[in-house]
């Protein structure tokens, strides 16, 4: 049986306890941030248009950057997406009836913000983990049928890996985890974590 022992300066299980090898931790850090980066370019793209998945034509290819298809300007952040969901899909009805509905589009920014955020500063890792395990898998569902794989797909993998990330303390290294640990609100309800 194995025993895990806790850092005797913090009194909190840190990533050391579970990734012993210096560079594992780094470069699960930079995967965390990676990771991070990716949720909060979304956010950003879909809030201000920038041109990459938000504010392109789908007909001409031109950009349109800040424009009608921003957040902020009235454009819907789930519409494109949930309204090409495939109608062979079996949840197709499900995931277009709440295309573009502001309860899904402030679900999702705000899900994309978080998770985003927690993931870059490594707090609240937990939270992030099953936020964003839930969102992949929900893009996931939408996504049927899947191009490449009868069953795994990028959306597998990212929901794979933030759970991942939670469960080996990654927000420590290179992240704020160890100082939210200590704090008396995570030591209290360790779901924060």
């Amino acid at each position: 049986m194995t025993t895990v022992q806790r850092h005797p300066r913090l009194d909190v299980l840190v990533e050391h306890d579970v990734v012993t090898h210096v560079a594992a931790r780094r470069m699960l850090a930079v995967l965390r941030v990676a990771f991070g980066l990716t949720f909060l370019w979304a956010f950003f793209d879909k809030l201000l248009a920038l041109g990459w998945a938000t504010g392109t034509s789908q007909t001409t290819g031109a950009v349109d950057r800040f424009g009608p298809a921003a957040w902020i300007h009235g454009g819907s952040p789930t519409t494109g997406f949930l309204k090409s969901v495939d109608p062979g899909n079996w949840f197709h009805g499900f995931f277009t009836g709440m295309a573009g509905h502001a309860y899904a589009d402030w679900l999702f920014m705000i899900g994309l913000a978080g998770i985003g955020l927690a993931l870059t500063l490594g707090i609240g890792m937990r939270i992030a983990a099953a936020t964003g395990a839930l969102l992949y898998a929900f893009m996931w569902a939408a996504s049927f049928p899947l191009a490449n794989n009868p069953v795994i797909d990028d959306h597998v993998i990212g929901a794979v890996t933030v759970i991942a990330l939670a469960l080996v303390l990654a927000g420590d290294e290179w992240g704020f985890g160890q100082r939210w640990a200590r704090t008396s609100l995570v030591r209290r309800y360790g779901w924060l974590r």
